[in-house]
């Protein structure tokens, strides 16, 4: 049987089913379907989720910076034409500099480790020496603790490129999913956020064009912030290692650029161990507060509680100071290193469901007019 808008009232049926929505309009036949779907589906992603437990943040990672790497794909395919090339070119780009980084950083730790193992009777007399030079500390017995702390600290730094070493296997296998999943959004990225908007019904367009809006405008708060931010900790750690003579100069900022994208606990972890050794082997008490007090003021205070959230809400224009604190603070705390884009994600996405569900009138317009163009097809 054919209605006069030439569709068939079978097929009538199941369309005004699907648009209604009610349970209690369902065959048995479909009710089966239904439960075998959902749960067949809970399986699959139960099991997919295990099975990429290990990598899913890198690949979460891939899917970001390769959407923010897009531009600067668009250029360099401008003089390459190939897009796999000009995605190769873009990744290496990138990548590189970072890996000579981490490999500079990990030759300076192998020789201070060795120096630490070669000199423990020195290293442990001067700081002997220095404490006894506190008050009330002058005729205290320390020196065994002192030596038993040295040995288990070069005993660890002797076998940090072996535990780096190790770690590398995990960490390949991140990377990888990492460079796939990027170089797949610089191709391919375009099409798969068409294929995901085609997936998403029109009565939820309200809530995609939100979510969207809120997403891309938190995460480019947060990269924008999150590396600027950075550099410039980084920078003043740079220089008061050069102002003050300390080894390892550059290395320890790079260590800072890396930690210090934890908001609380970050690069304190630099400036307070310099600040010591100032202290203990240098006897430069002036550059050793001179040290904590601009890392606490500038670097912990200013920059990681104050200018991050602040650059990372003006240029979201989602959310606001308040909010983006809370989501890069617990965003971390949580997931992570991650976590800094995570948590504003999250937050975002709530911010955009809560406005798009109180806008009442625009999801009742949508039924209405859905309800309307099937009331026309079965007139």
């Amino acid at each position: 049987m054919i209605d006069e808008g030439g569709v068939l009232e079978p097929e009538r049926r199941r369309r005004e089913r699907r648009l209604n929505s009610r349970v209690a309009d369902m065959t048995i036949p479909e009710m089966r379907r239904l439960l075998v779907t959902t749960l067949l589906s809970t399986i699959v992603v139960a099991l997919f989720l295990y099975m990429v437990r290990s990598v899913i943040v890198a690949g979460v990672l891939g899917v970001i910076i390769g959407a923010y790497l897009r531009p600067f794909y668009a250029w360099i395919r401008q003089g390459v034409g190939s897009a796999a090339g000009a995605a190769v070119l873009t990744i290496v780009a990138v990548i590189v500099p970072v890996l000579a980084a981490i490999v500079y950083s990990y030759i300076e730790i192998s020789q201070v480790a060795e120096y630490v193992s070669a000199h423990q009777p020195q290293i442990a007399g001067q700081i002997e020496q220095s404490l006894r030079k506190l008050p009330f500390m002058q005729d205290a017995n320390v020196g065994e603790s002192i030596r038993r702390w040295v040995i288990a600290t070069s005993d660890y730094g002797a076998k940090l490129p072996g535990l780096i070493r190790r770690a590398l296997v995990g960490f390949s296998i991140g990377a990888t999913i990492f460079f796939f999943t990027c170089f797949y959004i610089l191709i391919d990225g375009e099409k798969l956020a068409g294929w995901l908007r085609a997936k998403v019904p029109p009565r939820y367009g309200e809530l995609r064009t939100a979510l969207e809006r809120s997403v891309s405008g938190v995460l480019y708060g947060a990269i924008y912030s999150t590396l600027l931010t950075q550099t410039l900790k980084s920078l003043v750690i740079l220089a008061m290692n050069l102002a003050f003579g300390v080894p390892l100069a550059a290395v320890l900022a790079i260590i800072s650029f890396i930690i210090g994208f934890f908001p609380i606990v970050g690069s304190w972890s630099i400036y307070v161990p310099v600040a010591l050794w100032l202290l203990v082997f240098r006897g430069a008490t002036v550059e050793a507060v001179v040290m904590v007090a601009v890392g606490f003021l500038v670097n912990t205070l200013f920059i990681s509680m104050y200018l991050r959230p602040k650059l990372a809400a003006e240029r979201s224009r989602v959310l606001n100071f308040y909010w983006m604190l809370v989501a890069l603070v617990t965003g971390v705390y949580t997931f992570g290193l991650a976590g800094i884009l995570i948590g504003p994600i999250l937050i975002g996405m709530l911010k955009a469901i809560i406005e798009t569900v109180s806008a009442t009138s625009g999801w009742r317009v949508l039924d209405e007019s859905e309800g309307d163009a099937m009331g026309g097809a079965g007139a």
